[in-house]
């Protein structure tokens, strides 16, 4: 973290007399939109200009009306909207050097020397060459007295900053790419209906997802779904594949299964890079099992829709991040590109992530395959190990005999994704040799003793539930803390694995505090985060989150549309969180809100006053609708009927008002893409550890843990999964209000009032700096690790 001595405020950094010019080129991605609004409303607030260029390339090898000066209120409503609102092509003209003379002598008439292209590595690449070109096109454009050299002075270096717009998320360097949640999104909507109606059959359905040199979309949504067969260009399945997946798709169906899932990316290969069409593994399963098989090719369906909560904050954090690049680039500085790695932004040089992304090609076609993964990085890297370890249940022979009983059980309020982290444990526990037992309705159900063993079947399924299937609870165990040392010793339980919220947490202090008294908790207690409110210490973000985020921005897009018939309407909305301001704040970025109120900032009568002011002020321009999220415990006084009344008032003769409380439907429905893949690959963790430290203190027939790191929290942190002391966690803890002291996500608040015309101070010192790309080596004690 920066120390506050060291801050840097983008207050200093200026766009006065800068041009920015923002394109998006090749495929279109949904959050392209939320980047180049981004982009445009981050350029004019520093008091830049900024253009688009529509039509990509293509335009601006043409020039003339394609370039053209953006303003604040031209990228309103853009948020919420799929695709590319300013236009995408394939440019052959921009790949000859005449295209590329034509495209520098239009930017220089306009004074464009900032360039932020939102692209695959194609459009990059371009970007890259066009920059190293640009001295040399500006002479020939003197020569042939299009400019004069004073023109060529004055714009003497083309700076550009890149986005990676791709669904496919095939760029190395960035863990995810603009689009691929969202694609994720539209792929598991279908498999989900698909679920259904398969099941009534007793059907097996072949998917084909995109993905034609990257199969990041197939293996997360097998991942997320439990599909039994992934087949992947990185990874080609062994010779004598097909034996092996008919084997294992006819053993499911004599296990009672009703439905398979086999999913496969659209460039998938065998070990000779012969492609596997979706057609072949059709006619496979029919010839060799008789299975009644159907094929589904999702195509451009991926591509489609409006862009997840995930995607829009992505986009929107790039996107100010690509302003602030420009404005802070020399001369010197190499063409970079805005990344994400973990939680964190980062810049990374454009050509050396292009270069490590055509080396992965490259490993592919010389088929090292294993060079392949590795060169995708370590989100694709720990996705593939996971679904290996949770897919393929080894023979009974096969598996180790640990003698270790690991219970598992949810606590607090129920959080889309908890089952997905349950399944994940429950398998993963079950391949390290240990025996698994399920604990329903928490603590409550712990101490009256409902708890029972949970095979690898039992899970099957459960990545796409909503809610608990355990069931949850919120007691803690203090006061019925004897009944459960009774219940430990009666099932003879070495390890604890609890999944749920802010309660998990005191529970696990609890149990620690118990240790001194009853050895029955001298063992290892490990704690997942699962909340939609996103109030635990410890994590950046919490399982349900994402799910919680997308119910939130879905039905504040279909509340600013309801209005879109009426002039000037204002809508307050209420969301959930407790005191933790998460929802609202990340949500109202998501939206496109014009205020939060959360307990986090305080807010005064004065506050409500200037935002009313400024909503008034808006409403005069062409944008007619304002957003206004309210934290439900942000103040005791200030309601939302409050403030609901005060801006009907207050507005009487500008705007009207509406006020919707979002409530329970935020907890609800299945979990997202995000949720799923998160809490599988949190759990499959949590186990490893629970493994590692079973085995480090087991003592003469018993299980001895009563060291500080026996007792942990596993939290994103930043870039990295950590585990940590939960006595350590107390400090950083406010247990009153239920949240953590410190909370990255305020340093996103910035960012929706800049991007709702607000002025502001931004502290910009924890933002990208320039670093280079690490190729991931892991070590061999973490080749299993998942995240």
């Amino acid at each position: 973290m920066a120390q506050p001595d060291n801050k840097k405020f983008f207050e200093n950094l200026t766009g006065a007399g800068k041009a920015i010019a923002v394109l998006t080129s090749g495929g279109d991605a949904q959050g392209m939109n939320a980047a180049v609004r981004a982009v445009v409303r981050m350029g004019i607030y520093v008091g830049a200009k900024v253009y688009f260029v529509h039509e990509g390339y293509q335009g601006m090898v043409d020039g003339g009306d394609n370039i053209k000066e953006a303003s604040w209120e031209s990228v309103s409503s853009m948020l919420q909207v799929g695709g590319t609102v300013i236009g995408s092509a394939r440019c052959k003209d921009f790949r000859s050097h005449e295209g590329r003379l034509k495209a520098a002598h239009n930017l220089v008439q306009r004074g464009i020397t900032n360039l932020c292209v939102i692209g695959g590595d194609g459009s990059l690449t371009g970007a890259n060459l066009f920059r190293e070109e640009w001295s040399g096109l500006l002479a020939e454009l003197v020569q042939q007295g299009l400019i004069d050299e004073e023109a060529s002075q004055k714009y003497s270096a083309l700076h550009i900053v890149g986005m990676v717009g791709s669904i496919d998320n095939d760029f190395c360097g960035t863990d995810m790419t603009i689009g691929t949640d969202s694609a994720l999104h539209r792929i598991i909507e279908v498999v989900d209906a698909i679920m259904t109606t398969a099941q009534s059959h007793q059907r097996t359905f072949v998917l084909e997802v995109m993905g034609r040199h990257c199969g990041y979309l197939a293996l997360v949504s097998a991942l997320a779904c439990g599909a039994d067969w992934v087949l992947i260009p990185e990874m080609p399945p062994e010779d004598g594949w097909e034996e092996k997946m008919c084997e294992k798709l006819s053993a499911k169906r004599a296990g009672m299964k009703r439905l398979n899932i086999i999913i496969v990316a659209e460039g998938a290969i065998d070990r000779n890079n012969q492609p596997i069409t979706s057609e072949h593994v059709k006619n496979l399963v029919v010839q060799r099992l008789g299975f009644d098989t159907r094929v589904t090719i999702l195509g451009h369906v991926q591509r489609g829709g409006t862009p997840s909560a995930f995607d829009r904050i992505l986009a929107s954090r790039m996107g100010v991040e690509a302003v602030l690049a420009l404005l802070e680039t020399t001369a010197n500085t190499p063409a970079c590109v805005v990344s994400l790695c973990g939680n964190q932004s980062v810049r990374l040089p454009l050509m050396e992530c292009v270069q490590m992304t055509q080396q992965v090609q490259k490993a592919m076609d010389e088929k090292r395959f294993e060079e392949a993964v590795r060169l995708r990085g370590r989100s694709f890297e720990n996705n593939l190990k996971t679904y290996k370890l949770l897919a393929h249940r080894k023979p009974e022979s096969e598996l180790p005999h640990s003698n270790f009983n690991v219970a598992v059980l949810n606590v607090g309020a129920p959080a889309a994704g908890m089952n997905a982290a349950v399944r994940s444990a429950v398998r993963v526990g079950i391949s390290e040799g240990h025996k698994m037992f399920a604990v329903n309705d928490g603590f409550e159900g712990f101490h009256k003793g409902q708890i029972k063993e949970i095979k690898w079947a039992d899970v099957g399924g459960w990545t796409g539930q909503g809610g608990s299937l355990l069931g949850t609870k919120r007691t803690l165990p203090a006061k019925h803390i004897e009944k459960i040392a009774e219940q430990m010793r009666k099932y003879n339980i070495n390890a604890l694995l609890v999944i749920g919220g802010f309660e998990a947490l005191e529970c696990l202090l609890q149990l620690n505090e118990a240790r001194a008294h009853y050895e029955e908790f001298c063992i290892p207690l490990c704690m997942l985060p699962a909340t939609i409110s996103n109030n635990v210490p410890g994590t950046d973000l919490s399982i349900g989150a994402d799910t919680a985020l997308n119910a939130i921005v879905e039905t504040c897009d279909r509340i600013k549309q309801s209005a879109s018939g009426t002039k000037h309407r204002v809508f307050i909305i209420e969301t959930m969180g407790g005191y933790c301001g998460y929802l609202a704040s990340v949500g109202g970025l998501a939206a496109g809100a014009d205020a939060a109120y959360i307990y986090e900032e305080p807010f005064d009568i004065r506050d409500l006053q200037s935002n009313v002011e400024h909503l008034t002020e808006k409403m005069k321009t062409s944008i007619q609708r304002g957003l206004v999220l309210r934290n439900e415990n942000s103040n005791e006084n200030y309601t939302t009927d409050f403030i609901y009344q005060l801006y009907s008032e207050e507005g009487r003769g500008v705007f009207d008002c509406r006020k919707n409380v979002l409530g329970h439907m935020q907890q609800g429905g299945a979990p997202s893409p995000f949720d799923r893949n998160f809490g599988t690959k949190i759990a499959a963790k949590a186990m490893q550890w629970i493994t590692k430290k079973l085995n480090e203190s087991y003592r003469q027939g018993r299980v001895f843990a009563n060291s500080e790191d026996s007792a942990c929290l596993l939290g994103m942190r930043r870039r990295a999964m950590v585990f940590q002391p939960v006595v350590q966690l107390k400090d950083e803890t406010d247990f009153v209000h239920r949240i953590p002291k410190e909370q990255w996500w305020l340093k996103l608040r910035p960012l929706m009032k800049i991007l709702a015309k607000y002025k502001t101070s931004y502290d910009v010192s924890d933002s990208g700096q320039l670093e280079h790309v690490v190729l991931n080596r892991p070590k061999e004690s973490e080749a299993t690790a998942a995240i």
